[in-house]
């Protein structure tokens, strides 16, 4: 698989790498089977998708525990990435950005993991009652203890209560800016895709002149582009897309457009190319330094995704998924 470079470091990681939350939290709790996942993750090492982005919180603590298992036998394989700041309860997630938090926060993710380092370290989302670059310097600070090796930040996101005319990430921008001057960034997290393609406008740019690796997450998303999800269909309800606006039935039937769209440019590449596929490889034309996280737990989906690696679009492919139809029942 084509390899690329996360921060200044040079890091080189698989161009499609692997979202594992799926395999623990968020989506469809009957389908999660521990097993079944492990083989994801294998299939996703093999393949070249060395990426393997996790977080403290999916569970909690279960996502990192199953991934230990798969990294006690192929830690050289992988390029290991978890998050801190967010704590899970009952009914709400707060966030944690206390200094000794994240120091004990990152031993206790190590022993999960079954290794001795962490490749990113991402922050999770910054804490309103402490200063961020106080915890973005506790976080520097296990660089240099050799705990971790680089660090991330996951974008902020929020869609409500922005200013008019504010860009979605302009909040994450002003974090950037603000730790960038305590320790440097090595790449950023925010959702980008076919669908969501809010982190072009600001964000994409600021990590490209500055050689940060952009981490897309959500490319696919959350499995709508992938053609494969039935209007009307239904989710559990502990699956984020029963409540999210867009997975309705009525929204699903009226985003058809979108993916019918990718169907065309697939059957231009071939009977076995599909819509998934062009959705990453868009994703991942647009940037030297852009990685893309499909989440999914099954060995069969971590296959086709790591296809989209190879997929070249044309200058008319890109054209002609750039002109979709903006998706319908988003947050504005």
């Amino acid at each position: 698989m084509e390899r690329r470079t996360i921060g200044a470091a040079a890091l080189a990681v698989g161009a499609v790498g692997l979202g594992c939350m799926p395999m623990s939290w968020a989506y469809s709790a009957s389908r999660q089977r521990g097993e079944e996942s492990l083989r994801a993750v294998h299939r996703a090492l093999d393949l070249g998708s060395t990426l393997l982005d996790t977080a403290d919180m999916y569970g909690p603590f279960t996502n990192e525990l199953l991934l230990g298992r798969a990294l006690k036998e192929r830690r050289a394989d992988a390029f290991v990435s978890t998050k801190v700041g967010l704590l899970v309860g009952e009914q709400h997630i707060v966030a944690n950005g206390r200094p000794g938090y994240v120091r004990r926060a990152c031993d206790a993710s190590l022993r999960r993991l079954q290794t001795d380092v962490i490749d990113l370290y991402q922050l999770h989302r910054a804490d309103p009652e402490v200063p961020v670059e106080e915890t973005w310097g506790a976080m520097a600070e296990l660089v240099r203890a050799g705990k971790v090796r680089t660090l991330g930040l996951c974008a902020v996101g929020a869609r409500r209560g922005r200013r008019p005319g504010a860009r979605l990430h302009d909040g994450t921008i002003r974090q950037l800016e603000r730790v960038q001057q305590v320790f440097p960034v090595s790449a950023v997290q925010a959702e980008l895709s076919v669908w969501s393609p809010d982190a072009l406008d600001g964000l994409l740019p600021w990590c490209e002149a500055r050689g940060v690796g952009f981490l897309a997450a959500m490319p696919l998303g959350s499995g709508f582009l992938t053609g494969t999800l039935t209007p009307g269909g239904g989710f559990e309800r502990d699956d984020v897309r029963a409540r999210h606006p867009r997975f309705t039935a009525e929204m699903m039937a009226a985003n058809q457009p979108i993916v019918a769209g990718l169907r065309r440019v697939a059957a231009r590449h071939g009977a076995d190319v599909t819509p998934a596929q062009v959705a990453l490889a868009w994703v991942l034309a647009q940037g030297r330094h852009v990685v893309a996280l499909p989440g999914t737990k099954r060995e069969r989906w971590v296959t086709d995704n790591a296809g989209a690696a190879g997929l070249r679009l044309t200058a008319r492919d890109l054209a002609e998924v750039e002109q979709l139809p903006a998706a319908q029942g988003s947050w504005d």
